[in-house]
């Protein structure tokens, strides 16, 4: 990892055993007591509270109060003897939240914590590490896909000691709290060198010794890769005397080390096929979002041909988008389930054996299509990790993916994007094919789920939620099913309209409110969502799925198969009358 370039820092020498040097006065550090006031809007997403950075800079005690609402959530006997895994994307404000996070940490009797090297550590890496040491949970600072910069995101997110986010009780549990909050706990004369790595420890008040270690951010992670893949035989992929051409964008992201020291160096793949690697604070004024639209650089690189394999990373690191020779695009929705119809090409479930697969529900229904033929079970889920996690810690899931260009196994509690991309490569090195062949051979064998999501990003909060409370309304009426709808030569009826509803097979927990669905007598399926993940206004999230097995349509554009779906949502929902938007911000 990259030495500490942070301007103007002095290093700060640990109090302790040279607590003369570190603390003139020698006395431990003191714990201050804060009071502060609450604030109503610090309810966690299913990512953890995001808001734009001036939020977290301008008002004050923000971001103290969410942190301090976060450690009082675990329980205090837990804290003297349990770690906390800290790290983030490197976005602006990320080194000022981790500073504040030891702080208060301390001041709570936290007594370890674990950080990356320059606070910088994967989304997934965090899981990992968090699994590895048996910490009791991490603080993750990221607002994932969202832009950084002064003026961009930042968020806050706090995972359980399985590694996986929060489930809701304790999401719940933290909100209730920082709407009470009138005091927080903080050791403000605490600073730690985040560029060191090894352990440096301090004297608080009231507590034991306080101990924070720095670690190299990459070696835990590139530790379990090693024992689910066969490095071998994607080092003979991606170096041997036939290897292919690839292009990693890191999009200036936090996978960026990880992509260098396991791809290029230890796979041997050439130092410029990785690019946009030094993770940064506005990631290079770009979008870290790894789609179609954000990612145009990628798609661009790859439509030339020079490259045989392309894949971008998000922000924090946990998604990630596949793309063939000629910018070949891989849906999400079917990344997953190629990797569901190939799975024992990955020795990891060569060992363990395949315990089940699972999709969001927006999710399409190529997954489904995978299970049924080869006699899995598969699980339909709401937007979020955690509920697959609840799936794996029960022993009933093993591969599971999201459409948001999120994809993972049990190996983690987190979507995992360099996984998922190890686990394409390795289906090439096995199939000797190009990811387009095995994309067409896959669609020839399953039928292909034709699939779109238009995302209507920082629309009005209010028309947002009149436009998804008005839809509702029509789709909860009696006369809505067995209604027929028409656009150009296709017609589509009305088979079962709800708001989709989860029960957990292992906790019988209920989510409610998860998705509007309309779904068709021939299965095809419209569905509307309000995101969890924006940091400002709403963001509408419109899917289209519709399932075709004629060899002669399944190589269509999907653009074009699913327009007259697009137009039936648009005119039932009227979202563009509502809100005011003419057209979605991204489209994929």
């Amino acid at each position: 990892m990259s030495v500490c370039m942070q301007e103007g820092y002095v290093p700060f020498i640990p109090i302790g055993t040279q607590t003369a040097q570190a603390n003139s006065s020698g006395k431990m550090v003191k714990i201050t007591v804060v009071k502060t006031s609450a604030y109503t809007d610090q309810k966690p997403g299913t990512s953890g509270l995001r808001k734009r950075v001036t939020v977290f800079q301008r008002n004050q005690h923000y971001a103290e109060n969410f942190i301090q609402s976060i450690i009082s959530a675990v329980d205090p006997s837990q804290r003297q003897e349990g770690t906390l895994v800290v790290g983030g994307d490197g976005r602006f404000f990320m080194k000022d939240a981790i500073q504040l996070i030891v702080q208060i940490a301390a001041a709570n009797g936290i007594g370890r914590l674990v950080i990356g090297q320059n606070g910088i550590m994967s989304t997934p890496a965090v899981s990992c590490v968090i699994r590895k040491i048996k910490a009791i949970g991490g603080i993750i600072l990221t607002a994932s896909h969202n832009p950084g910069g002064p003026s961009g995101d930042f968020g806050i997110k706090y995972n359980i000691s399985n590694g996986g986010p929060a489930p809701e009780g304790i999401t719940d549990k933290i909100f209730q709290i920082s709407k009470s909050i009138q005091e927080y706990h903080i050791c403000p004369e605490l600073k730690v060198d985040l560029c060191a790595i090894g352990k440096q420890t301090f004297e608080v008040d009231t507590f034991k010794p306080f101990t924070v270690e720095i670690v190299d951010s990459v070696e835990s992670y590139a530790e379990m890769l090693r024992d689910i893949f066969d490095f071998a035989a994607l080092k003979e992929l991606l170096s041997g005397p036939n290897h292919i051409s690839v292009r990693l964008d890191a999009m200036h992201g936090v996978v960026g080390p990880y992509v260098k020291k396991i791809v290029c160096d230890e796979l041997g793949s050439p130092a410029n096929s990785a690019v946009n690697c030094v993770p940064s604070e506005d990631f290079g004024g770009h979008h870290p979002d790894p789609n179609l639209t954000y990612a145009a650089d990628l798609v661009s690189t790859m439509k030339g041909g020079e490259y045989d394999f392309g894949a971008a990373f998000d922000g924090d690191g946990d998604r990630n988008m596949i793309l063939g020779k000629h910018g070949f695009f891989v849906n999400p929705s079917d990344s997953v389930a190629v990797i569901g119809a190939n799975i024992t090409c990955i020795p990891y479930f060569q060992k363990t054996g395949v315990k089940g697969l699972a999709r969001s529900m927006p999710t399409s229904g190529a997954l489904d299509n995978v299970a049924k033929a080869l006699k899995m079970q598969l699980y339909e889920t709401p937007t979020g990790w955690k509920f697959f996690g609840n799936l794996m810690d029960a022993g009933k899931l093993s591969l599971c993916g999201e459409e948001s260009f999120g994809t993972g196994s049990d190996h983690i509690r987190e979507k995992d994007g360099l996984w998922a991309v190890l686990a394409w490569l390795s289906i090439l090195a096995s199939r000797k094919q190009s990811v387009e062949d095995v994309m067409k051979e896959h669609w020839q064998k399953f039928g292909r789920n034709f699939f779109t999501r238009y995302d209507y990003e920082e629309v009005d909060s209010d028309a947002a939620n009149k436009m998804i409370a008005d839809l509702q309304q029509i789709m909860f009426d009696k006369a809505f099913i067995g209604q027929t709808f028409s656009s150009g030569d296709k017609t589509y009826k009305v088979e079962k309209a709800d708001n989709f509803e989860y029960t957990d097979p292992v906790d019988g927990s209920v989510s409610k409110g998860q998705g509007l669905r309309i779904i068709f007598s021939d299965g095809s399926r419209i569905i509307f969502r309000l995101s969890g993940t924006g940091s400002a206004g709403a963001t509408i999230r419109l899917y289209i799925d519709s399932f075709e097995n004629d060899p002669q349509k399944i190589y269509q554009d999907p653009q074009v198969m699913l327009a007259p779906l697009v137009d039936i949502a648009l005119r039932i929902s009227q979202l563009q009358e509502k809100t005011g938007r003419n057209g979605p911000t991204v489209i994929t």
